[in-house]
């Protein structure tokens, strides 16, 4: 596993973390957190808090996983509509019945090999086998639980997944980030790994992770000004 080395850097290591963990933790561009830190008297540039996420995120979200407790065993698997540069992709998710994010796979397509592919990297990053599995409607995870030979109950209906569906960390996080931190993305493996790096710096509980984004517009305007 790769270290954290801030050899070479001009800035002490808590204001890199800090940035990093701005622009996982929130909705934020590149640019907004170039703006809060320079209320705060540091002057670094976007560019500069780019290649420190593309860096140090994937280590941070590496450490912060291996911390993670073990989830618990009745998995709930759900598809988002997303656009990426324009185009119309599926992010399926999978969280446990606390609503704790499992994984994330963006698919141009919403059929049964997608959610094969889903399943199948669930199984291996987990290392266990749910004991309850809880979906919509959609015949395409059905498919995949036979292919799978899957023996545990298999639970379909309207809203039976809600904790998917609603989840704070799965669902609203989820979708703001895709929607403002990965426009422009061409390749949909490129938001695929920043969902799953940002999914380790989301809280669990929805009462932690609201921002207030006119907060958040009033600060800059008063700056501008």
């Amino acid at each position: 596993m790769m270290e954290l080395s801030y050899r070479r850097h001009r800035f002490p290591p808590v204001v890199i973390q800090h940035a990093v963990c701005l622009y996982l933790r929130f909705t934020l561009s590149y640019r907004d957190v170039e703006d809060l830190l320079a209320e705060r008297g540091l002057d670094i540039s976007y560019e500069t808090i780019r290649s420190w996420v593309l860096k140090f995120g994937p280590v941070i979200a590496r450490r912060l996983r291996r911390r993670r407790p073990r989830p618990s065993d009745r998995w709930q698997l759900d598809e988002l509509v997303v656009r990426i540069a324009g185009k119309r992709m599926y992010l399926w998710r999978a969280v446990d019945h606390e609503g704790e994010v499992l994984d994330v796979l963006v698919q141009c397509r919403r059929d049964s090999r997608a959610a094969l592919r889903l399943m199948r990297k669930l199984l291996k990053k987990q290392g266990f086998v749910a004991k309850l599995l809880v979906t919509d409607k959609l015949r395409s995870y059905g498919s995949a639980f036979r292919q799978l030979q899957l023996t545990c109950p298999h639970e379909q209906g309207l809203r039976k997944n809600n904790r998917a569906e609603n989840s704070a960390s799965a669902c609203t996080a989820t979708r703001t980030q895709d929607a403002a931190i990965q426009i422009g993305a061409i390749c949909p493996a490129l938001p695929q790994r920043a969902c799953r790096r940002s999914q380790h710096l989301l809280p669990s509980t929805p009462s932690r992770l609201a921002i207030n984004a006119p907060d958040l517009s009033s600060r800059s305007d008063e700056r501008m000004a």
